[in-house]
């Protein structure tokens, strides 16, 4: 049985690996080794940040959100507590944009809370 040399598919594969290197400094774009130990530490590094980035949005949306319930009396637990009584829905995203965007209706949303807690 004759012999399969792998040479088309290793250079595809390193091709692969040096394309995701484009633009990285010093020999890290040009040499497969340093290209393929750069490649995997910058991919774990995007796994990471896409988590990191929930997180940060998270935090952003109950700032907002806290800083819009102080403005009318009240603090961010008691008024989450206050919606969730109220059986209103809103998640901290769109809660955020109302306080950026129409704090009137913000204000009326906090009235409801504090209705519900009462």
């Amino acid at each position: 049985m004759a012999r399969i040399k792998g040479a088309i598919m290793t250079r595809k594969r390193r091709n692969k690996v040096l394309k995701l290197a484009k633009g990285y400094y010093g020999s890290k774009h040009s040499l497969f080794k340093t290209a393929k130990q750069a490649v995997m530490k910058s991919g774990n590094y995007a796994y990471i940040g896409r988590k990191q980035r929930k997180r940060d949005f998270r935090k952003l949306w109950i700032t907002r959100i806290s800083a819009a319930c102080k403005m009318n009396g009240m603090n961010y637990s008691t008024f989450m507590n206050g919606l969730k009584k109220a059986d209103i829905g809103l998640n901290r995203k769109m809660l955020s944009e109302i306080a950026i965007s129409d704090p009137e209706a913000f204000t009326a949303l906090t009235e409801k809370a504090k209705a519900a807690l009462n």
